[in-house]
C-alpha cells in the first residue's frame, strides 16, 4: 500500500498521503485551516499540583505562567520563547507543576474522582493523567497507576513521587493481569489508549514516519481488548473515561460504537464540569461525528447518537494538539466485589510484638516504631493521614500502603502476582534490621510528600539550585531536615557542624 507522504498547502509539512486524504474527507472547507495549524508554533503548557500548592500561589511564585486552559481551571499555557524553562526549576523538581499538553488535561478533566475514591489509570505512563487525579483525590482513598511497558513505568513511578502523591500503588502490567485482582473494584477507570499518534504529528516526527493504515487498524483492535478489560474492573455506577490522542475515526467513535454494542449497560454522558461544557459550548471543543466511522451504518441509531457526546480537540480550533475523549457511565446494578484476601491483622500499622522471641519485635513492628519517632522527632507527631495505610516492610524498605487497597489484609497478599514499583508510600529505609536492631534513614518520597510543619531549610533560588546539583549548604542546625525553596519541599538534608549535608538522590541531581 502507498504511504508516501503529500505536500500540505503549508511550505516545508508533509503528511501521510492516506492521512492527508482521509482529513480532506472529514473536514471538508475546514481542512486548510487545519493544515495551517501545523505551521505555528505548539503552545506549551503545564498544570498546577493542587496538592501542594493553589494555582494563584503558582502564579505569584512562578511569573511564566500565562493564560489558562480553558476546560483545566489549573492549567495553563506559558511561553515558547527559548528563555522560559519551566522544567528546569526548582518548583518543577518541588513537584508544584507538571508540564503536560492543553489537550491531554481533557481525559482528566471531564470527570474528576472525588476523594476517597478508588481509581484506575490503565496506561498512565509517564504520569500527567494519573497525578491529575491524585490531585483531585486529595490523597484520600486509592489510585492505580499502571503501565505495561517497564521503561515507561519506572518513568511513572519517578512522577508520582515528584508530585507527593502518597495514595497510589504503580504497577507494570497487561490489563488483563489487572482485571483478575480487580473485577468490579474501581469507582472511576481512565484508559488514555495507544494510539497511532496522529494528534501529536506537529510534536513528534516519528509519529508521522510510523505511519500506516495498517497500524491504524491495530490500534483499533489492541484499544478494543483493553477497554474489556477495564470494563471487568469498573464497579456498577462508575466512570470511564476513554482517550487517545489521535484524529482516526476508527479509533476515536469507532471503538466507543464497537465498544458500546458489545456493553449495553454503558451508556455515553457528557462531562458536568462548567469549564468543559464552556469550551464546547464556545466550539473550542468539537462533538464526536458517528458518520465519519466508515462501519457507521451498522450500528442501532441510538449508538451512533451516543458518540455524538464524545469529545474532539483540533489543533485549529483552540491551542491543543489533537485529541479524543468519551465518558462512559456503566449502568448496570450490581455490587463492588471485594479483593480476595485473608486479612491478617499482624500487618497492620501498629504489628503485635512477635517472632524472635518472647518480648522481641517483628522487624516490621520495629521499622513502625523508628519511622514513628522519626515523625515525631522532625514534625512533632506522627501524621494523621497514617491512619488511612497498613504498613508493609518490603526488605528493608518500609511502605504504607492505602488502606483502600485492602483494608487490614495483607498488602502483600493484595498484590501477588502483579510487578509493583510503588506499593503506596515509601517513608524511609532501616538500616540494621538483620543484625536486632536499625536505624531509619527517610526517603525521597517522604520529604516530598510530607506538607507543612515539617523542619526545614528554607533557601533561595541559588541555594536551590545548588542543591539540586548535590552541593553541601551551609546551616547552623543538627539533624534531618527537608531543604525547601517556595516553600515546597526539595529533599532531604542531615545537619551537622555548620553543614547541612546533601541526600538528593544521586540519580535526580542536576548537572
Amino acid at each position: 500500500m502507498d504511504h508516501e507522504h503529500i505536500q500540505c498547502r503549508v511550505e516545508g509539512l508533509t503528511l501521510p498521503r492516506g492521512f492527508a486524504e482521509r482529513m480532506r474527507v472529514m473536514l471538508g472547507a475546514d481542512f486548510e485551516a487545519f493544515c495551517e495549524s501545523y505551521a505555528k508554533d505548539a503552545h506549551p503548557s503545564l498544570r498546577v499540583n493542587t496538592l501542594k500548592l493553589t494555582a494563584d500561589e503558582l502564579r505569584e511564585a512562578a511569573p511564566f505562567v500565562g493564560e489558562p486552559v480553558p476546560w483545566q481551571r489549573n492549567g495553563f499555557y506559558y511561553a515558547a520563547d527559548g528563555e522560559t524553562r519551566p522544567g528546569k526549576h526548582p518548583l518543577h523538581e518541588a513537584g508544584a507543576y507538571y508540564i503536560q499538553e492543553a489537550s491531554a488535561m481533557l481525559p482528566g478533566s471531564l470527570c474528576p474522582p472525588k476523594p476517597g475514591e478508588k481509581v484506575l489509570d490503565l496506561c498512565a505512563a509517564p504520569g500527567g493523567k494519573a497525578t491529575q487525579l491524585a490531585a483531585a483525590l486529595c490523597g484520600e482513598g486509592l489510585l492505580v497507576a499502571n503501565e505495561i511497558h517497564p521503561t515507561r513505568a519506572g518513568i511513572l513511578s519517578q512522577n508520582i513521587e515528584r508530585m507527593g502523591v502518597r495514595n497510589c500503588v504503580v504497577t507494570n502490567a497487561t490489563p488483563a493481569e489487572l482485571a483478575v485482582k480487580f473485577p468490579a473494584f474501581f469507582d472511576r477507570i481512565v484508559v488514555d489508549a495507544p494510539c497511532s499518534g496522529e494528534g501529536m504529528f506537529r510534536k513528534e516526527a516519528d509519529a508521522v514516519t510510523m505511519w500506516s493504515p495498517e497500524n491504524v487498524a491495530l490500534c483499533a483492535a489492541r484499544q478494543g481488548e483493553i477497554l474489556e478489560e477495564a470494563a471487568k474492573m469498573l464497579r456498577a455506577g462508575g466512570y470511564l473515561v476513554y482517550s487517545t490522542c489521535t484524529f482516526a475515526p476508527a479509533e476515536n467513535e469507532g471503538a466507543v460504537m464497537r465498544f458500546l454494542s458489545r456493553h449495553p449497560e454503558f451508556e455515553v454522558v457528557r462531562s458536568a464540569e462548567a469549564a468543559v461544557m464552556e469550551s464546547r459550548e464556545k466550539g473550542l471543543l468539537d462533538g464526536g461525528r458517528p458518520e465519519w466511522v466508515e462501519e457507521h451504518g451498522r450500528f442501532p441509531a441510538h449508538i451512533s447518537e451516543q458518540a455524538r457526546d464524545t469529545y474532539r480537540v483540533f489543533p485549529h480550533h483552540c491551542d491543543g494538539e489533537g485529541h479524543f475523549a468519551a465518558l462512559l457511565y456503566k449502568r448496570e446494578e450490581g455490587d463492588t466485589v471485594a479483593l480476595s484476601v485473608k486479612s491478617d491483622k499482624k500487618k497492620n500499622r501498629k504489628p503485635e510484638k512477635s517472632s524472635g522471641g518472647k518480648g522481641k519485635p517483628s522487624s516490621e513492628a520495629m521499622a513502625v516504631r523508628l519511622f514513628e519517632e522519626f515523625c515525631r522527632e522532625v514534625t512533632g507527631g506522627v501524621p494523621a493521614w497514617v491512619g488511612d495505610t497498613v504498613s508493609c516492610l518490603f526488605g528493608d524498605k518500609l511502605y504504607l500502603v492505602p488502606a483502600a487497597l485492602c483494608g487490614e489484609a495483607d498488602p502483600k497478599a493484595a498484590l501477588s502476582g502483579l510487578r509493583v514499583l510503588r506499593a503506596g508510600l515509601c517513608v524511609g529505609t532501616v538500616v540494621g534490621l538483620d543484625k536486632g536492631r536499625g536505624r531509619f534513614e527517610p526517603d525521597h518520597a517522604l520529604a516530598l510528600c510530607a506538607g507543612a510543619g515539617i523542619r526545614t531549610l528554607a533557601v533561595d533560588y541559588d541555594s536551590a539550585v545548588a542543591y539540586l546539583r548535590g552541593e553541601t549548604l551551609p546551616c547552623g542546625l543538627r539533624g534531618w531536615h527537608t531543604v525547601s525553596y517556595g516553600g515546597l519541599a526539595l529533599g532531604w538534608g542531615k545537619a551537622s557542624d555548620g553543614v547541612m549535608k546533601n541526600h538528593y538522590p544521586k540519580g535526580l541531581r542536576w548537572n
